[in-house]
């Protein structure tokens, strides 16, 4: 199992709708990425009450696209993830297959 403190962080998030987007920065405490089809972030909520800890950035709480080539027992290794528009309003943009 991966430590909290060497989790990945979510470097950047565009996804300005996302309720955990302030500036650019994810501030939900974890988030969750993936299902078998794509790489959504599924902790995207869009809401017009803001939503997270201001002082946190995010880090990969999880990881369901094993077929990742940062992926290793659905946990992500990459050094930071980005999250942006893709195939839905919020994927994870660092996914790369293997």
């Amino acid at each position: 199992m991966t430590a909290a403190l060497e989790m990945p962080r979510v470097q950047e998030c565009v996804v300005a709708a996302c309720a955990y987007n302030q500036s650019g920065d994810c501030h939900a405490f974890a988030i969750t990425i993936g299902s078998m089809d794509h790489a959504h972030c599924h902790t995207f909520v869009e809401s017009p009450v803001r939503g997270g800890v201001e002082s946190l950035i995010a880090q990969v709480g999880a990881c369901q696209r094993a077929d990742c080539r940062h992926n290793e027992q659905l946990e992500c290794h990459a050094t930071s993830i980005r999250v942006g528009p893709d195939n839905d309003l919020a994927d994870c943009i660092t996914y790369a297959g293997r």
